[in-house]
């Protein structure tokens, strides 16, 4: 995968991360789009584009293979709640605390 939006990361450097990192990092992204959404369409959309850049990558790095249904429903359902019409009735408060629980995690392991 080309690396877009995070151009001083390689892939390397992403997949050195762990799994709460890379979450936890997603997360911050996914809280930027959320911030952003009523304020600033464009850097709410841009803040969706790097999650999802970061969501790809995680996708792709090989130590998470056993949750690749796990991180590929998130995927679905953050862009059906951004994007689409939230045909699954996602809320800001359920993305906060879902990613909140990865920087929680993350944050005790550093």
């Amino acid at each position: 995968m080309k690396i877009v939006y995070h151009t001083g990361m390689s892939e390397d450097q992403w997949f050195g991360r762990s799994i709460l990192d890379q979450m936890a990092n997603i997360g911050s992204e996914v809280f930027r789009a959320i911030s952003w959404r009523e304020r600033n369409a464009e850097y709410s959309r841009q803040a969706l584009y790097r999650a999802l850049e970061l969501l790809d990558l995680t996708v792709e790095d090989r130590k998470n293979v056993d949750r690749l249904k796990e991180l590929l429903r998130v995927r679905e359902l953050l862009v059906d709640f951004l994007v689409y019409d939230n045909v699954y009735r996602s809320t800001d408060e359920q993305w906060q605390r879902y990613f909140h629980a990865f920087n929680l995690a993350a944050n005790r392991d550093r």
